[in-house]
């Protein structure tokens, strides 16, 4: 069974989250558990953990189809040590703040060189502070999520994964992401090779690591290496992507994230992805 739904604002406070999942007919959903545009960012309160977990309940929110993501400032992988303290503290808040919360994952994109230091360095740090992360943290699992490789991002190619998966210590804490819309433009190409695209990806990484997924269509081509998501069925993956995506058993029971980019057709896009499915 297929658990859809979108990345929802928080705005007001993260118990807001499941209250904006549920009004566009969701079972999943994603969200920032602290303001993003920012390093730190007031606790959580006593009162707003406690109503995320009411409005989770009343609205049949299962923990396990949650998707958090973290802020975008946070670059694990960082040649530069204040940013990397700064990305490491507050990667680790947001996995303690996943915890308060009664969640299981935490997404986040693995980090850029900034063309200061290798790619196999950038990926060591990557991996190294997963590895303190987990450490000082407990039932969060860090979500590695793919990149369409813009800039000087790591993580768009299957093998930059699996080889910071090799590296974290706890395997049962680690997986991944994949994002459509990043896949196929870091030159997977699920549209003319979707077996041979989807194959890849389990031979390299391995499904059993699968987390969660962010479901986009894409304004790029094939390859450009650039990240821009465009709403389902409007872009260059088409509807029989997503036809043949949605009757693939293989992609059961983790969550299903839209990030596309006008929200006011979220509840449209999960009513026709729940049509496709067999």
């Amino acid at each position: 069974m297929k658990h859809i739904g979108a990345h929802v604002s928080a705005s007001g406070g993260v118990e807001n989250a499941p209250k904006n999942a549920a009004s566009i007919g969701a079972d999943a959903f994603a969200l920032f558990t602290k303001n993003q545009r920012q390093w730190v960012s007031a606790p959580l309160t006593d009162k707003s953990i406690e109503l995320f977990k009411q409005y989770c309940a009343e609205g049949s929110f299962d923990a396990r189809y949650i998707l958090p993501h973290d802020s975008y400032l946070i670059n694990l992988g960082s040649p530069d040590e204040e940013a990397q303290q700064k990305s490491r503290a507050a990667f680790i808040d947001e996995m303690s703040r996943c915890r308060q919360l009664g969640l299981q994952l935490l997404n986040f994109h693995p980090g850029s060189h900034l063309k200061k230091i290798s790619v196999e360095e950038c990926l060591n740090r990557i991996a190294d502070n997963i590895n303190l992360a987990l450490r000082m943290t407990s039932g969060v699992t860090a979500v590695i999520e793919n990149t369409a490789g813009q800039g000087s991002n790591v993580g768009n190619r299957l093998e930059e994964i699996r080889y910071i998966i090799d590296r974290v210590e706890d395997k049962s804490r680690v997986g991944f992401c994949i994002d459509t819309c990043h896949f196929y433009s870091a030159g997977y190409d699920i549209v003319g090779d979707y077996e041979g695209a989807f194959a890849q990806l389990d031979s390299v990484i391995g499904l059993e690591y699968l987390r969660g997924i962010h479901l986009n269509d894409t304004k790029k081509p094939l390859g450009s290496r650039v990240d821009r998501h465009e709403s389902i069925g409007l872009g260059l993956l088409g509807m029989d992507f997503f036809t043949r995506f949605m009757r693939d058993s293989r992609f059961d029971d983790v969550p299903i994230i839209l990030e596309t980019p006008d929200e006011s057709r979220w509840a449209e896009e999960i009513a026709l992805l729940r049509s496709l499915e067999a």
